[in-house]
């Protein structure tokens, strides 16, 4: 049962006072079937809903009841503003949204609801770096996810080659102002480099997302599998314990902690995917850094090291 849909329900119930499960279905692009038990559920959960039947029936929330912002405490509206504020510069939509929502407020709210709401501003690119611009087909993506509609793909993988997909997008997740598709497709879940899509076509054809499916979860899993990726090949290098935040803050969280010399410095596992990689990040430390293992890494390091000896030696 997806909660994003039980709340869009109860709004449609609110707005029109009373609805049948057939109407509700055609509003919001669901099955009969999907649209009685999201009816029901709410009746379980304690929403004061019920069935009229017969001619001119249908559903209806008892007395009118409706659900606002009137319940919030201060506390509460903060946490709420403080949240959602800077998504206000995403779009005019956005930004008007934020309005209403401050003037739903109970009057004694709306200044501190409105400070908190630009109160916070986030800035995602690390310091010299340039900000990436947001794909334009995010826009048609989140449409096609929110509408349950799948969509036809042109998209370049990491090799370079062009196929069409058909894909039932499940959501779209950002990370590191990189933006990534989590989809359905006759393979099981993939998940697409938002960048890489040349071209979409948003279908009438609807999808239903598997009940079990949590976007949360699923990017939980993509992030393993990635990270797994990222760090086939470990070294265990030797360092001064005052270097190890700077490890820690580069290799993040492929870099380990695993005891003391006693010498006092620190022993310390890194990860990446091959050994070149990790040599081109520990050759820069020249002396500061000592590697143990594996043998691979220190013959990496020692041909970079003869290179820039015959280089600028």
């Amino acid at each position: 049962m997806r909660a994003d849909r039980l709340v869009a329900t109860l709004l449609v119930l609110q707005s029109r006072g009373k609805v049948t499960a057939a109407a509700l279905a055609e509003e919001l692009e669901v099955s009969l079937a999907t649209a009685r038990r999201d009816l029901e559920a709410l009746a379980t959960a304690g929403i004061p809903v019920y069935s009229q039947p017969g001619r001119g029936g249908g559903w209806q929330l008892v007395g009118g009841a409706r659900t606002d912002l009137t319940g919030l405490s201060s506390s509460e509206a903060h946490a709420l503003f403080l949240l959602v504020g800077p998504a206000e510069a995403v779009s005019d939509e956005a930004k008007s949204a934020l309005r209403k929502l401050v003037r739903a407020l109970p009057s004694t709210l709306r200044a501190e609801a409105a400070a908190a709401a630009t109160a916070t501003v986030i800035d995602p690119s690390r310091w010299g770096e340039v900000a990436r611009a947001r794909p334009a087909v995010v826009d048609e993506l989140q449409t096609a996810v929110v509408r349950r509609r799948r969509v036809r793909l042109s998209y370049t993988d990491a090799r370079g080659s062009r196929s069409e997909r058909l894909v039932e997008p499940w959501g779209l997740v950002e990370k590191g102002e990189v933006w990534y598709l989590v989809a359905g497709t006759e393979r099981g879940r993939r998940t697409f480099r938002v960048a890489r899509i040349a071209s979409i076509e948003v279908t009438d054809d609807g999808f239903e997302p598997p009940d079990e499916v949590s976007l949360t979860e699923a990017w939980a899993e993509v992030v393993e599998e990635m990270e797994g990726r990222r760090s086939r090949t470990w070294a265990t290098v030797l360092i001064e314990q005052k270097f190890v935040p700077i490890l820690r803050d580069h290799f993040g969280r492929h870099c380990h902690v695993d005891g003391e010399c006693d010498d006092g410095r620190a022993v310390v596992r890194l990860g990446a995917p091959t050994p070149l990689d990790l040599a081109r990040n520990l050759a820069g430390w020249g002396g500061l850094v000592d590697v143990t293992d594996p043998p691979e890494v220190r013959e990496v390091l020692a041909r970079i090291g003869k290179e820039l000896s015959a280089r600028y030696g």
